[in-house]
């Protein structure tokens, strides 16, 4: 097994991969990437993560650009050469290499880069789950663009570090609070309705979370994109989070404050179940771990049923 690079079109060792100092994307971070969970050597919801690739690189008038197809072929090349079961499928392109001019250079042919290393998965204890803290949420107004611009997300996530939690999450004014640093919010209502943040402008939609939107509505529960304010973050009966390597992740603790009764609620470990119950369903893969066993053997809950006991 190997760290695998598709460096514009050529296949070779991650270690050969080599980019110019005048790159836009390291001069401006002038470019846009996408992260694919690999699980059995299967890059899973691949066309689904090339379409929003498609859609950032539309957004910030990235011409002359790879076709979708061309990115599929690269990125299952690059997944069979490096042999990792379980990886981490990472595709960037920039505008390329240019002389530093802050307008876009006329004739410049983009970077196209994928590549490939093992995943090792997050340690999260599905029966504890992780806490999380508040911040300001500084990014600019077109977080729906998956751009290579991550400095407020590197020092949000350096702020959960330090705090020793798993995730900080984005408070903006007028808006509510939107999402992690590197993760989608879901919370769940004391009538057992899922409410998340709306697709738009403040937010990545990622993959997973509308995978586990579709998910939820399938069986039978109620399920709202709207806007979180912090008070109703408060009141909480459960919150978890989703990330294409995370998946759906349990949140019990926001700034030292306990989420409803301090552990992972039936609606969170429900929903965790189903996405791995799914994930196995679409690549075909056998998966028998510890966090697996705990969740996929969680009683469904309907959100009828919580109203009724009210």
């Amino acid at each position: 097994m190997a760290n695998i690079a598709v460096l514009n079109g050529r296949l070779m060792p991650l270690s050969r991969a080599v980019i110019s100092v005048e790159d836009r994307g390291y001069s401006f971070g002038d470019g846009v990437y996408e992260v694919v969970r690999v699980y059995g050597g299967v890059p899973f919801l691949l066309r689904e993560h090339l379409w929003r690739f498609e859609r950032s690189a539309q957004a910030i008038q990235l011409s002359r650009r790879p076709s979708p197809a061309q990115w599929e072929r690269w990125a299952r090349r690059a997944v069979a050469a490096s042999g990792h079961d379980e990886a981490k499928l990472y595709l960037q392109l920039t505008r390329g290499v240019a002389p530093r001019d802050h307008v876009f250079p006329p004739k410049s042919r983009p970077t196209a880069l994928v590549t490939v290393r093992p995943l090792t998965p997050f340690p999260i204890d599905p029966k504890g789950g992780v806490r999380v803290v508040t911040m300001p949420d500084i990014r600019w107004g077109r977080c729906d663009i998956k751009s290579l611009n991550l400095l407020p997300n590197v020092l949000a996530k350096q702020y959960a570090k330090q705090r020793g939690v798993f995730e900080a999450l984005f408070i903006r004014p007028a808006v509510g609070v939107t999402e992690g640093s590197s993760s989608n919010l879901f919370l769940v209502a004391r009538d057992g309705t899922v409410v998340t943040p709306p697709a738009g402008p403040t937010i990545l939609s990622g993959i997973t979370r509308e995978a586990v939107i579709a998910l939820a509505r399938q069986d039978g529960l109620k399920v709202i994109e709207a806007a979180i304010s912090p008070q109703q973050l408060a009141e909480a009966a459960e919150l978890f989070l989703t990330g294409t390597l995370s998946e759906v992740v349990p949140v019990v603790r926001v700034d030292d404050r306990p989420v409803g009764l301090g552990r992972p609620g039936p609606f969170t470990l429900q929903l965790a179940g189903r996405f791995g119950q799914w994930v196995r369903q679409q690549t075909g893969q056998r998966r028998n771990d510890e966090n697996e066993r705990s969740m996929a053997g969680h009683r469904p809950v309907r959100a009828s049923r919580v109203r009724r006991r009210k």
